[in-house]
């Protein structure tokens, strides 16, 4: 995870509403209907050797979450890309993490919200791998989480709405407190949905198998992988899965612009193993987001 100072009290540049503002001074008012009522989206996305990796799916995405949720971003996915480029380099990172968020600000307080602005920032920093590296060899142990992914008719859960992250905090939280490096959530079917902030992978007889998204977020980083799988002739097999399955699955793995492709050990009373096809998926994908072909 990230290491330095608080997150509110950095050298650097933030992209806010426009234009570059010093990071301490990248502020907002405590009555900003966000805070209060979730309405805020996000993306996040990384760049590798100066290039942010499906740059332009980022920032469509968040300009539909925004819409999900409500409000319309008067800024274009052109824009919103020259902006994140420009904190990039405004920041002197060519390896980094990119957060832009956006949000209904302070010009009306209570539940209606018709008279807020949209506003955007985007925020860049170095950033390592999601999760201890020297886990890579085993794979991380994932719990199985207490809450659950909601149905699509309770919430927008197309989009990638902060609010959506609530019950992903409290499930993280639980799982570390428990001796666990993430959870494994189910959806409100009791079907296998993802980790708290990764799209989940199994592995069964040569062939992938992987949740049907229609109650939580269909990846950008979920989306390569399976391209990636399919170049290679793989099977990928986009179904419900029921956690009694999972005792017959060999490998599992997860996906995500933060967690990239990252391997799991096991799962609750599931374990895995790391197998070849997990182990070459991981490599394409490193290939990929470094501007390499991966070789077939």
């Amino acid at each position: 995870m990230v290491d330095g100072p608080n997150f509110d009290d950095r050298d650097g540049w933030i992209w806010f509403d426009g234009k570059l503002v010093p990071w301490r001074e990248a502020n907002v008012h405590v009555l900003t209907h966000a805070l209060h009522y979730a309405s805020s989206v996000f993306e996040g996305q990384r760049a590798y050797n100066g290039t942010i990796f499906k740059l332009d799916e980022h920032s469509q995405r968040l300009r539909n979450s925004a819409e999900l949720l409500g409000f319309t971003l008067p800024w274009s996915v052109e824009q919103i890309g020259a902006a994140c480029n420009e904190v990039l380099a405004s920041n002197g990172l060519t390896d980094a993490y990119v957060r832009p968020v956006a949000w209904r600000g302070s010009e009306q307080m209570g539940v209606s919200a018709q008279r807020t602005k949209p506003h955007l920032a985007i925020a860049a920093w170095e950033w390592g791998k999601y999760f201890d590296p020297s886990l890579a060899a085993r794979g991380i142990k994932l719990d199985i989480a207490e809450w659950r992914r909601p149905a699509p008719y309770t919430a927008p859960t197309s989009a990638k709405a902060a609010g959506l992250y609530m019950i992903c905090t409290l499930s993280k939280h639980r799982a570390e407190d428990r001796g666990f490096h993430d959870a494994l959530m189910f959806d409100w079917r009791g079907q296998v949905a993802e980790a708290t902030g990764a799209n989940a992978f199994f592995i069964r007889d040569g062939a992938i198998h992987t949740p049907t998204p229609d109650c939580f977020l269909d990846g950008i980083t979920r989306r390569t992988v399976i391209d990636l799988a399919r170049n290679r002739g793989v099977e990928v097999i986009e179904r419900a899965i029921w956690p009694e399955e999972l005792e017959s699955f060999e490998q599992m793995f997860l996906t995500g612009s933060a967690a990239e492709v990252t391997f799991v050990g096991s799962a609750g009373p599931w374990n895995f193993e790391v197998g070849d096809l997990s182990r070459q998926l991981a490599l394409d994908y490193e290939d990929l987001v470094n501007g390499r072909q991966p070789t077939i």
